[in-house]
């Protein structure tokens, strides 16, 4: 299946969990990441039971805090 990664396009192998693909992509600090799934924000205690489908576009998020 092809899925879109933070812009990029990738192949990946059907039946993938956002977990999974949270390791694939060696995602740093992957407790704190927020998972954008077709621009829907996932719950994270739901990434092992949410299987992004072929065409899917998938981002990962970092809050930051900062200033003043």
């Amino acid at each position: 299946m092809r899925l879109i990664v933070a812009g990029v396009e990738k192949e990946y192998a059907d039946g993938l969990s956002l977990t999974r693909l949270i390791e694939l992509e060696k995602v740093a600090t992957p407790q704190y990441v927020t998972v954008s799934l077709n621009d829907a924000f996932v719950e994270s205690g739901a990434f092992p039971d949410t299987f992004p489908r072929d065409g899917d576009s998938v981002e990962f998020l970092y809050f930051m805090g900062g200033g003043r």
